[in-house]
């Protein structure tokens, strides 16, 4: 039970521990061991934190390359805009022709609309003055 604890949670560290105190013979080796698993728990560590920045890195670089890529494509747009809006916005004889032809409509719709009891007066018209009967 104690060795598949072992094997779970050291694993390839305490065998490789264990290979270099058999080959370094050290004088105390308990405390080497100590030590060489302190010193591999700090490099595994720091190669842990290494590959989470880069992981972080390549990450950053993709969002960058995508922003690049749509500030771009807006920068492109917006030059387009003006080329289109060129285009739609010269007034063409059809165009003047519906904005002169609606005007009329417009009033007559102002007078129809008008509520009873409120003033008939239509902006922009001469005021027609009716003459007291008696």
């Amino acid at each position: 039970m104690e060795t598949n604890y072992l094997k779970r949670c050291l694993g390839d560290c305490l065998a490789q521990a264990l290979a270099e105190v058999a080959k370094v013979r050290p004088s105390d080796p308990i405390e080497y061991l100590a030590h060489w698993l302190y010193h591999y728990r700090k490099t595994a560590k720091a190669r842990e934190e290494e590959r989470q920045e880069e992981i972080q890195l390549k990450a950053e670089c993709g969002n960058s390359l995508r922003e690049t890529e749509v500030t771009e494509m807006l920068t492109q747009e917006e030059c387009q805009i003006p080329q289109r809006g060129e285009k739609y916005m010269s007034p063409t004889k059809k165009t003047v022709f519906l904005q002169e032809s609606t005007k009329p409509l417009a009033k007559e719709a102002l007078k129809q609309a008008s509520l009873p009891g409120a003033s008939r007066v239509v902006p922009g018209e001469p005021q027609q003055t009716s003459e007291p009967s008696g």
